[in-house]
């Protein structure tokens, strides 16, 4: 993954087929934290939180 000016980690709780899971992702925003999650997973997944990891 390529690291852009200003990104951080975000850890994202997720919801899977009955299952939560906690997954890193590195991105400027939430939002755009959330669409590399989706992108990933696809739309069957329910996204329950977006934190910046500190």
């Amino acid at each position: 993954m390529k690291m852009k000016c200003g990104a951080k980690c975000f850890i994202v709780t997720l919801e899977k087929d009955g299952v939560t899971k906690h997954d890193r992702v590195t991105a400027r925003t939430t939002a755009t934290a959330r669409k590399i999650i989706r992108r990933t997973y696809g739309n069957v997944i329910e996204i329950i939180s977006v934190r910046a990891e500190t």
